[in-house]
């Protein structure tokens, strides 16, 4: 059932920008806890969105694609707990069934509904528990729209440990954004569930070139474990009740708190304890810098030994020495630091061992590699791998 959430708006300092509302509650996805969320502008909005490129994308993407192709979005619906993936015929029509009733919720058109669903894949979605959920919100209409940010970011959480909000404020505007996601996560052209929304104005085209910008250089550069989801969608809604702002200093904020999120995402990764960075640059092309640098962070003996504060070189030439293809890379222009201690090919001193594995067990580790090649530069971000990411994933369905 829905949640009256204005105890907590008051302690809560994040408040979505002018013109939106929220709300979550129990929809029956889980035992226990809000896992179903609706977030509505009350004006006409303009939207820009991106999704996974899997091969089983789920029904909530498939419906989503087409509605967001409109440029005009103006509520998200997100199911938490089940990804609604591999359920076929029937699954198909119940995401078609959540967008209906939610557009009659909020009274937009079907159209303007983006629908996210992540979780289990091959589970069907418990209809029965979710129409009687509806229902109930239905009867009480818009006065169940007292949510905040962070308590959409809650209702979203699947393995996350924290709920994941960033704001930042162009001008007279305010971007606010809310994401989940800690596994099955290898962004390719989107990333897990983020959105974010904004009371400033913007033409659609400024709006999907500032988005695609943004995730480019962040949720694009981010991986826990190299395994991307079926249901990743990123998107954004802007309705413009603040006023027009400068199109490029808002992609620069947007871009800011994209970054935001994609460390908090890393930093949650599923059994992560630390912050993975990995910097390459000397790269003949970005293209180049990104992919070495994500071999790197995806390398599960370099996360190990990031996890036990073994300041091992020899992995980071591994994985960098793997991609095979790459036959520009000369092995005699390399250069591998970790944070500001060069380990190759100046071997550190036995003394500076002691510094290293100081500096391997921080909160945040960076590695950082120059390939002597060209100028190109690139950042990607993970964590690192733990027992506890085995422990997640083998019992995750159980």
């Amino acid at each position: 059932m829905p949640h009256d959430h204005s105890s907590t708006r008051d302690s809560d300092p994040l408040a979505w920008p002018t013109g939106f509302r929220a709300y979550t509650g129990h929809g029956g996805l889980r035992e226990h806890g809000d896992d179903i969320s609706v977030v509505v502008s009350d004006r006409p909005a303009t939207s820009a969105a991106m999704f996974t490129r899997s091969l089983f994308a789920g029904p909530a993407v498939v419906l989503s694609r087409v509605h967001a192709a409109g440029q005009k979005l103006r509520a998200v619906t997100t199911l938490a707990n089940n990804a609604n993936v591999a359920t076929g015929r029937q699954g198909e029509e119940n995401a078609a069934e959540v967008v209906r009733r939610v557009a009659g919720i909020v009274g937009v058109p079907q159209d303007e509904v983006l629908v996210g669903s992540t979780g289990v894949i091959g589970r069907p979605l418990p209809m029965d528990t979710i129409r009687a959920h509806f229902d109930e919100t239905a009867q009480q209409g818009l006065a169940a729209f007292r949510a905040t940010p962070l308590d959409v970011a809650r209702a979203m959480m699947t393995t996350d440990t924290r709920p994941k909000t960033a704001v930042r404020t162009v001008g007279q505007a305010c971007i606010v954004g809310v994401a989940k996601g800690v596994g099955m996560l290898e962004p390719n052209m989107a990333t897990m569930l983020a959105y974010v929304f904004t009371d400033a104005e913007l033409a659609p085209s400024d709006l999907d070139g500032a988005l695609r910008t943004a995730v480019d250089h962040t949720f694009n550069c981010l991986s826990v474990d190299t395994d991307t989801s079926t249901s990743d969608t990123v998107a954004v809604i802007a309705n413009g009740a603040a006023g027009p702002v400068d199109p490029t200093r808002f992609a620069e904020a947007l871009a800011d708190l994209c970054l935001d999120l994609t460390r908090q995402l890393a930093s949650d990764g599923e059994g992560a304890t630390k912050l993975l960075r990995v910097t390459v640059g000397g790269a003949g092309d970005p293209a180049q810098a990104k992919r070495i640098a994500k071999s790197v962070v995806n390398s599960p003996l370099v996360k190990t030994a990031v996890h036990g504060a073994d300041p091992n070189w020899g992995r980071v030439l591994m994985a960098i020495g793997k991609n095979t293809d790459d036959t520009t890379i000369v092995p005699g222009k390399v250069t591998v630091s970790f944070g500001d201690i060069e380990v190759y090919p100046e071997e550190p001193e036995a003394d500076t061992l002691d510094r290293l594995v100081a500096l391997m067990r921080r909160d945040e580790v960076d590695i950082v590699i120059t390939l002597g090649l060209g100028s190109a530069e690139a950042t990607v971000y993970g964590c690192d791998l733990s027992a506890d990411y085995v422990r997640v994933n083998a019992d995750y369905t159980t």
